[in-house]
């Protein structure tokens, strides 16, 4: 047993986030989070983190319980390296190896005074009597990874994006029993939360996460816990098998309430036949129809469902024409042509740093292109929901933000709804629709802002990352509406079922700035893909059995190389082993001034000498395997 809930509540004023949680972790259980935005499922993981206290309940946990907590915002020091924010934490190995970066930073500076040599010796043996030099190998290979290859950069000059991704690096790398994870997806794109998933079904120890990605929780979690209108219910197996029983147990709901309505019809028939409480018996009976009939049921599975009239779109929609942009000497798009569709769905994938985003800021006249036109129809009304709100005021109440937009809004159907109707669709109850928006969660402020576009009627929306901080319940609301929608639609998003399910063609970035177009979803997209390197491999297989064939009989003699490319294991040691290479000339650098330290001392000169020549051994196998992977993955 690692953790275990019993009864646990949490109240903000007379808001009830959750009550009477119940849940047990074992060893390796991986349990994915689930719920509406603002019932408290990030709450929960701070109170279980220790960052908050219940109010009711307990935890009882494994003897000194080793938690990691990746929370959705995170603060670091601006002015530390990568490396010391990633070390940053109270245990004897990452003080170390903190103060290891620290001092190795200043000797690369050009600062060798005794002082600092000292300091980088006496952290370097503290790394040694741990075994810590392997923590700072996988630290740099997680990084990389996440796409963070300047580990001395200060953190200052990274994007939000990277310092998310830094975040994520430094819950990965704790040694810890019970890692807790707040929407580990958010900022990262595709192939890197394939990467994630791979790492965390391989991880030994127990996960809590919180996230929207529905692809990640089928292939890494083993439990579901969902929090639903102030209870929670347990269930085993992925997010496709939670599907099931959830069914499942609301049809016994039903079932249940079914019985309840027809037991309280007998019994009130019964009493207004006469029944006198003369007996023990007969008041026994009437306590306990009373009882059955003040339980509160909600059954209430109302699913919104929006389908907007919107403004009439002309011929002429949004055409690009020979499209580039640069920036700062770099490329983002180059040359691209396309002209949308009146009933366009195309999702727009790439990594981080693309461009992706770019694009959807040309397209919507926010950014201008350094070549090329951009020519948008006179009846096109842009929705743009952006990755991050605009600027909200907090002191506004939720409905009086959407009523900035409209009061009321056209149906598909030409029916009117009010803003506190459609609200009311979109998950908003009447209580929670004059809070202050101060109060309102991130997840509820996303959905807000969201709301808010769609009451401006567009009749072309531009999503950029739709599905961060959303819960999954909202989008599944958000693609019935967006398949209903009468108008184009572009979007960005790393959420591949989001992708597969809405996308009719996606747009891909590829290493040169240009943008090819494949027709379906993400799956789609990638088994295309998929397909084509393997052909341009069997290409490349058959031209060196031909070239080899070709050669004179004395060189047909040689040995015969073997296939070319990287195989699977081949490709996750390239992807690691610059990081081991890096950790290595490190412990050789250690090494190197501890010899100038001690040059009168022999005995320790010649331990230090044969220290010396073990990792210059080592150090070479690895440059030499690194010079081969480095070979076969050019040859792939």
């Amino acid at each position: 047993m690692v953790l275990t809930v019993e009864d646990l509540g949490k109240s903000y004023g007379e808001k009830v986030l959750f009550s009477h949680v119940n849940l047990n972790v074992n060893e390796n259980d991986k349990i994915g989070i689930v719920g509406v935005n603002g019932t408290g499922k990030s709450t929960f993981l701070k109170t279980v983190a220790g960052k908050l206290t219940a109010d009711t309940g307990n935890m009882v946990t494994m003897r000194n319980l080793r938690i990691s907590f990746l929370e959705q915002s995170k603060e670091f020091d601006m002015e530390n390296t990568v490396l010391m924010e990633v070390f940053k934490d109270d245990s004897p190995l990452m003080s170390a190896l903190r103060d290891y970066e620290a001092a190795l930073a200043k000797t690369e500076a050009g600062d060798l005074s005794p002082e600092v040599q000292q300091a980088l010796v006496n952290a370097s043996a503290k790394i040694d009597s741990v075994n810590g030099w392997n923590m700072e190998s996988e630290a740099k290979t997680i990084l990389n990874h996440l796409g963070i290859h300047d580990f001395e950069a200060k953190v200052g000059s990274l994007s939000s994006g990277q310092q998310k991704r830094m975040a994520l690096a430094t819950a990965l790398i704790q040694p810890c029993d019970l890692l807790i994870l707040d929407e580990p997806t958010n900022h990262l794109d595709s192939e890197t939360i394939g990467w994630l998933e791979d790492y965390l079904a391989h991880w030994k120890g127990s996960l809590l996460t919180v996230t929207h990605d529905r692809y990640f929780l089928d292939r890494v979690t083993n439990g579901i816990l969902e929090f639903d209108k102030g209870r929670t219910y347990s269930y085993d197996g992925n997010y496709s098998q939670f599907l099931e029983l959830k069914a499942a147990r609301i049809e016994q709901e039903e079932a249940g309430e079914r019985k309840r309505q027809n037991f309280l019809r007998n019994e009130l028939a019964w009493i207004r036949r006469g029944a006198q409480a003369r007996s023990t018996k007969q008041k026994a009976r009437i306590q306990r129809y009373e009882q059955v009939r003040d339980q509160k049921v909600d059954l209430n599975r109302n699913q919104v469902e929006i389908g907007l009239a919107g403004s009439r779109l002309g011929r002429k929609i949004i055409e690009l024409e020979n499209v580039t942009y640069e920036w700062e000497g770099k490329t983002y798009i180059n040359d691209f042509t396309y002209t949308v569709l009146r009933n366009d769905r195309i999702g727009i994938l790439g990594g981080n740093g693309t461009g992706k985003s770019t694009l959807l800021n040309i397209i919507a006249g926010r950014l201008q292109p350094t070549k090329g036109v951009v020519d948008i129809g006179q009846t096109v009304k842009l929705g743009y929901f952006a990755q991050t709100n605009v600027e909200m005021d907090g002191r506004l109440r939720a409905k009086e933000y959407i009523q900035e937009a409209a009061h009321y809004i056209t149906m598909a159907d030409g029916t009117k709804l009010s803003a506190g109707q459609l609200m009311e669709k979109f998950l908003f109850p009447p209580d929670l629709q004059w809070t202050e928006i101060s109060r309102l969660s991130g997840g509820e402020k996303r959905r807000l802002y969201l709301l808010r576009i769609l009451m401006e009627e567009p009749n072309v929306l531009l999503l950029d990352e739709p599905t961060n901080d959303l819960d999954l319940d909202t989008m599944a609301v958000l693609e019935n509406f967006i398949e209903d929608f009468n108008g184009a639609i572009i979007f960005v998003s790393h959420d591949r079922f989001f992708t597969d399910r809405m996308a009719q063609k996606v747009f891909v970035f590829d290493d040169d700035a240009h943008v090819q177009i494949f027709m379906g979803g993400y799956s789609d997209y990638k088994a295309k893909a998929d397909a084509e390197q393997a052909e341009k491999m069997h290409l490349q297989r058959q031209a060196e059995r031909a070239k080899t064939t070709a050669e004179p009989a004395m060189e047909k003699a040689k040995p015969k190389s073997k296939s070319k490319g990287l195989s699977y294991n081949e490709a996750r040691e390239y992807g690691e082993i610059e990081a081991v290479i890096a950790s290595k000339e490190s412990e050789l650098k250690v090494v190197e001034m501890q010899m100038s330290m001690n040059g009168s001392d022999y005995d320790m000169l010649r331990e230090l000498t044969g220290e010396q020549e073990r990792i210059t051994a080592e150090l070479d196998k690895l440059m030499d395997r690194w010079a081969y992977l480095e070979e076969k993955a050019q040859e792939s």
